[in-house]
């Protein structure tokens, strides 16, 4: 009788759990097959340049007229302007000229809500994820390179009242081909947990002994930090030595001397292990990994390890390599700038201490053949893409023309 009365009761559960199930709503949100009455799609190009209802393709009386112009030397060329709201889901860009010398040379500017200040002012080739200027057919979760001959974004960026996209010359030559299209939905309204869309690039020719570089300066706002793309020109005085030793910091809400999260190497933080050769992921890849030219380019996007801060966030990635101590003795007897960070034998001994070099002769060290983590000096450039609660930032403007492009090698 008790086994009769278990059966029933299991039965009982599973039928009850079954009928919940077939009652529940099927999840919807990643389908495309839903119709949305609150949206008007649009793609801007030079066939239809405002993006008007019935406008596209009249120059040549339907047939191809106007694909592509001439962006001329010293040119801005506003590629976009369009009154909110809005969100722009895709860009596709093409020019003819692609040296790392060009894609350095042009600027992007996005601007939010009639703002006179860029919310993204971005060497051209970097914002697409191209570091160094060095194009390379790839795709990831939000930038492609199809071919390595074009250039597309698939970051969304929603905007109240206007968006203005910009391109700009900034190099004493025309480009003479650029095709582009931008495409994006009209809304109905605004939605108050949208958040703008924000961009900063910069460049530390040659970075300070023990100064952590900013990968993103402190922001002020409520936002998320979605990654950044990270290039080197790694210093010849350090030799071939491994230079990825840093690691990334983000201080979130009010942090100081030390940061909420904080990872354990610049290799690692991008997912990889034991050095940093190319690859080519969703989230985090190495674009360029050229140990005869030392230069390195790499990216990683926080799309599924969101990171938001409510008031205040800063990035930043420690400028540190390692060697074994024999190979940081000779620099240091080289006069080679360097601080010594930690030694690890069987354990790692801290020996960092500010304003202070370690003295590695010290018998009480390992010996010659430990591995030596130190602070060292190198050229160092990084896009940060975040997004902010409101529609500019008061980031430093884009460095000029000759920080953008000396010793691209």
């Amino acid at each position: 009788m008790i086994i009769f009365r278990l059966i029933i009761c299991i039965l009982f559960i599973f039928f009850i759990g079954c009928t919940k199930q077939d009652k529940s709503e099927p999840d919807y949100s990643d389908a495309t097959y839903i119709y949305a009455d609150n949206t008007d799609s649009r793609w801007v190009s030079f066939e239809n340049i405002t993006g008007d209802k019935g406008k596209g393709g009249m120059e040549n009386n339907g047939a191809k007229g106007h694909p592509s112009e001439r962006l001329k030397a010293g040119e801005t060329k506003t590629i976009l302007n369009m009154n909110g709201p809005g969100i722009i889901n895709r860009m596709w860009v093409t020019i003819n000229q692609r040296s790392p010398y060009v894609l350095r040379g042009l600027v992007i500017n996005i601007y939010w809500d009639n703002e006179n200040k860029p919310a993204v002012s971005v060497p051209f080739g970097d914002f697409f994820g191209i570091g160094l200027g060095k194009t390379a057919a790839f795709e990831n979760a939000l930038f492609s390179n199809p071919e390595g001959r074009s250039f597309v974004s698939y970051l969304q960026m929603p905007f109240k009242k206007a968006a203005k996209i910009e391109i700009i010359n900034e190099m004493h030559f025309d480009v003479s081909m650029l095709f582009y299209d931008v495409d994006l939905q009209r809304i109905d309204q605004w939605n108050d947990n949208f958040l703008y869309f924000h961009a900063f690039w910069h460049r530390d020719t040659s970075t300070v002994i023990g100064r952590d570089f900013e990968i993103l300066p402190e922001v002020q706002g409520k936002g998320r930090f979605l990654g950044s793309n990270i290039s080197i020109n790694a210093n010849p005085l350090y030799k071939d030595y491994w230079w990825g030793e840093g690691e990334v910091k983000v201080y979130l809400n009010g942090d100081k001397q030390f940061p909420t999260l904080v990872g354990t190497g610049t290799e690692d933080y991008i997912g990889s292990g034991w050095g940093q050769g190319q690859f080519f992921n969703r989230y985090q890849g190495c674009s360029v990994a050229d140990a005869d030219k030392k230069q390195w380019s790499y990216y990683r996007y926080h799309l599924v390890d969101p990171v938001f801060f409510k008031s205040d966030c800063k990035v930043t990635i420690q400028q540190m390599g390692g060697t074994q101590k024999k190979n940081v003795l000779q620099l240091l007897n080289n006069n080679v700038p360097l601080i010594p960070v930690t030694i690890v034998a069987e354990e790692l001994i801290p020996l960092y201490h500010t304003g202070q070099i370690a003295d590695l002769n010290d018998p009480n060290l390992p010996g010659e053949d430990a591995w030596v983590n130190f602070y060292r000096s190198d050229d160092v450039a990084a896009v940060a893409y975040f997004y902010l609660d409101k529609p500019a930032n008061l980031l430093p403007e884009i460095q000029p023309l000759s920080i953008r492009t000396s010793d691209l090698r």
